[in-house]
């Protein structure tokens, strides 16, 4: 059963089907919205899975081009849409801890061997009635089995800052998010060190389905 997340107090039970969304980067509507299950909502953690095959929104340029496939110099000032499309590949284990501007999410080859996690560097989740709303910040960190670590993506973090989406002082911020990041890594801190790679869905989970009103307004958020 779902519970409106009024207040920090208010937690969803394992198996609580809600909405991981993005928001557009220096924009208001979202364009990303992906149905997850909740696997454990507490004080310390908010853990979600996101099922293959799972229907999604996400963002494409206006002629329906993927965004990765154009050219990163136009790839954030070319006219976009958003569309409908499924989840590829293995599902993805999600995990936040409040008020961390990141979340770690982790990867697995087919056959559940185990890939690699993958720091997402972002605004700290907002809770609201249907699910978690943030804004993503471009750079990311892979984090290795055998706990090396590199990042990812820093030729977006620049085009974006360079477009304009984001300013010099939340750059900065993202960056020293990074860094506190990777003081996590390398101390081997949570989530890191808790096993979720040998975690493994519950068979009787239903795969969520992508609601008609998923850019809806929340009528209450929280941290």
């Amino acid at each position: 059963m779902t519970r409106t997340a009024a207040g920090p107090a208010d937690r969803w039970t394992p198996g609580t089907p809600i909405l991981w969304r993005y928001r557009q980067n220096a924009g208001e509507h979202v364009h990303i919205a992906r149905p997850v299950t909740v696997v454990r909502d507490d004080a310390d953690l908010l853990a979600v899975w996101l099922a293959p095959g799972t229907e999604c929104v996400r963002p494409v340029l206006a002629d329906g081009t993927p965004v990765h496939q154009e050219p990163l110099r136009s790839r954030y000032t070319k006219p976009r849409t958003v569309q409908r499309d499924r989840w590829f590949g293995t599902g993805v284990l999600k995990l936040a801890q409040p008020g961390r501007p990141w979340s770690v999410w982790l990867f697995w080859e087919p056959g559940w061997r185990f890939k690699n996690w993958y720091v997402n560097l972002e605004q700290p989740l907002v809770r609201w009635e249907g699910g978690v709303d943030s804004e993503d910040y471009f750079l990311d960190i892979s984090v290795h089995p055998d706990r090396s670590w590199h990042w990812r993506d820093e030729d977006e973090f620049a085009q974006a800052q360079r477009d304009g989406l984001m300013d010099a002082r939340t750059a900065e911020k993202v960056r020293v998010a990074g860094q506190e990041a990777i003081e996590v890594i390398g101390s081997w801190g949570p989530p890191f060190a808790d096993g979720w790679q040998h975690w493994r869905p519950d068979p009787s989970w239903a795969v969520p389905s992508l609601p008609e009103d998923w850019d809806r307004t929340p009528a209450h958020v929280s941290s």
